[in-house]
């Protein structure tokens, strides 16, 4: 790899580290290709992306984003989102799916070193469409209770005017 490829990692990873919220570092050693598209293809559908980078490259590109000092070693693979959930409930649910052959090893969440057990802390919360339907079940439920009162009323008249 020339020295422009490797510039060009590093800048790709440190604007892509400096927008996103999570960081996720896993181990991937013996997967086969097709289990690595299986996973890019639930990180798509997830909004967030995944990318195999040398560790060195993206050690600089860590320190470049103002994220900490991160160890690597070993084969890596990187999930990143935007959020904080989103990436680490894609990499525990193929971890789960996997146990054999991929571990979460570490992450950076909201640029602080994590360690796989808080990743898989963030992986249990509710995703933010999760955390809404939530809410909105809260805010409908006033409304809901006063239209089940008012429907009891008007069945219990109609049975004393019948």
């Amino acid at each position: 790899m020339t020295k422009q490829q490797k510039s060009e990692i590093i800048d790709f990873l440190t604007d892509e580290f400096k927008s996103s919220l999570a960081v996720v570092v896993c181990d991937y050693k013996g997967l086969t290709h097709k289990e690595l598209e299986t996973l890019r293809k639930e990180a798509r559908a997830n909004n967030t992306k995944v990318q195999v980078a040398k560790n060195t490259l993206v050690t600089v590109a860590v320190k470049n984003a103002e994220l900490g000092d991160i160890e690597l070693s070993g084969t890596n693979i990187f999930l990143w989102s935007e959020d904080q959930i989103s990436a680490c409930k894609v990499a525990d649910k193929f971890a789960m799916a996997n146990k054999e052959k991929f571990a979460i090893k570490s992450g950076i969440i909201e640029g602080q070193i994590a360690d796989a057990s808080r990743v898989n802390a963030f992986a249990k919360l509710p995703s933010r469409e999760e955390l809404l339907g939530m809410l909105a079940s809260v805010w409908m439920g006033p409304v809901r209770n006063f239209t089940i009162g008012l429907d009891a009323l008007r069945r219990k008249k109609e049975e004393e005017a019948a």
